[in-house]
């Protein structure tokens, strides 16, 4: 079960985030069946609350055998003409993300971006 956990856990992507423009995000924690946890980025202009946010990628992940939680929320700031991420804000439901942790996963899926992060603004 933790090996198929693995491999289900493994095919989860760390970063889904919307092409352009400004909009909230979650850093979530998700767990298999005895396999180690990892943390992924969700981000999309579609939702309204961070809750939304969080509860589709839950429903997502329960449908390959994967819980979650949320850690924390925020903002990004897209823009991809500038190769640019700014991370910053915080949820009113889940509180602030960890945006060093956000920042990181969010330069291993853009590398060639400049990625900042601040703990004010919202």
């Amino acid at each position: 079960a933790a090996a198929m956990a693995g491999s289900a856990l493994s095919r989860v992507p760390d970063v889904q985030i919307d092409g352009d423009g400004v909009f909230k995000y979650v850093l979530v924690r998700v767990r298999g069946a005895g396999a180690p946890a990892k943390d992924v980025v969700r981000g999309h202009s579609w939702a309204e609350y961070h809750a939304d946010l969080f509860e589709r990628t839950a429903e997502e992940l329960a449908r390959h055998g994967l819980s979650c939680e949320c850690l924390g929320g925020g903002r990004l700031s897209h823009r991809p003409q500038e190769r640019k991420i700014h991370v910053y804000g915080y949820s009113v439901g889940f509180g602030r993300a960890d945006h060093a942790v956000t920042t990181e996963k969010l330069k291993a899926e853009y590398p060639d971006y400049e990625i900042t992060w601040a703990d004010e603004g919202y």
